[in-house]
């Protein structure tokens, strides 16, 4: 074997031992450029789309490191957005007012999810088929929720007068069906699963759902719509990195309003579901894609002066001391 030769496989060998320790560093220097993002979630349907893109990988596509972090309850959850502990969760829009209404400006309004308006409301026997038959009788719901919400709004719609009229008891969401089933109760609101266990009870029809909400027809608005929000500060250090998450989000979210079947598999995995449950409950709301949302969000969007009108609602029960500027929470940059 001559030198030359020698030299050659040499300096080949050379550059085929670089090329090989270039890969993995290669893969080292994308995983430290992915950015992390901390998602506060619950088994709630308004969190489905996030878990669905986690699940199916379509925010690591976008080169995002999203984590899961679950919230027994949305106080909770608010309260870890708040503090910088989660950067991006799904709220009931009451939930954000009552927090706009005290000042903070930590947060903003940049996505609407769905409207799950049809599986939310007022469960009665047969026999009952309008509010003023209710008259004397007593209303079971969760005090501070879009269905106590709804509740009161429908017996002011009415005419008529919580407490005098109608007795409304503060009873858990888990304990509504058995306390409707056992008599306890004479109607029930309620929102999945609660609703749908109620709903399949022997004799059970809705009175009405949230599309009997004032606010629905004319701005699209129910009592408790869920809204996606994201602190201030992440917002403004990590422009790119949210618009990447929305993409993917809304990806999700497309998947779930025009193939619903396919998303069940890794969504039973959150909600330990039947599948023929899980299949309900997705087509249970409207899930709204990317393209619906400049019409949500955008100047002069019809949903917004909804969610105003909603925040005066909630000033006139009773739940928040005034009525904040709704708009100045809203984010539609990134979109």
């Amino acid at each position: 074997m001559s030198l030359r030769t020698t030299r050659r496989q040499f300096i080949q060998g050379m550059a085929l031992g670089a090329a090989s320790l270039a890969l993995p560093m290669t893969g080292a220097v994308q995983a430290a450029q992915m950015q992390a993002i901390r998602y506060g979630g619950s088994a709630w349907l308004g969190h489905y789309p996030a878990w669905l893109a986690l699940k199916k990988d379509y925010f690591k596509e976008e080169n995002l490191d999203v984590s899961w972090e679950s919230f027994g309850t949305t106080s909770a959850r608010v309260s870890a957005l708040l503090s910088g502990n989660i950067d991006v969760a799904v709220t009931a829009a009451p939930a954000a007012l009552s927090v706009m209404a005290r000042g903070s400006r930590h947060f903003a309004i940049i996505g609407v999810p769905e409207n799950f308006g049809r599986v939310e409301g007022l469960l009665v026997r047969d026999g009952i088929e309008k509010l003023e038959q209710l008259k004397g009788k007593k209303i079971g719901v969760t005090f501070a929720s879009s269905a106590h919400l709804l509740v009161l709004n429908l017996i002011e719609q009415a005419g008529m007068t919580p407490g005098k009229d109608i007795t409304v008891l503060n009873v858990p969401a888990p304990e509504l069906p058995a306390a409707f089933q056992s008599g306890q109760i004479d109607a029930a609101a309620a929102w999945t699963p609660q609703f749908n266990a109620i709903k399949a009870m022997p004799g059970v029809h809705v009175l009405a759902d949230d599309t009997s909400f004032e606010l629905y027809k004319e701005y699209g608005v129910t009592p408790g719509p869920d809204v996606l929000v994201a602190r201030t500060a992440f917002l403004k250090e990590h422009p790119e990195a949210v618009k990447r998450f929305l993409k993917a989000y809304f990806r999700a979210n497309e998947q779930l309003k025009f193939r619903p079947e396919t998303a069940v598999g890794a969504l039973t995995e959150l909600t330990k579901l039947s599948e023929t449950d899980q299949l309900e409950m997705i087509k249970g709301a409207d899930w709204y894609g990317a393209q619906e949302q400049v019409n949500l969000l955008g100047p002069g969007s019809k949903y917004i002066d909804g969610l105003q009108k909603l925040a005066e609602i909630m000033v006139g029960f009773g739940q928040i001391d005034k009525a904040p500027s709704v708009r100045e929470w809203v984010d539609p940059t990134y979109l």
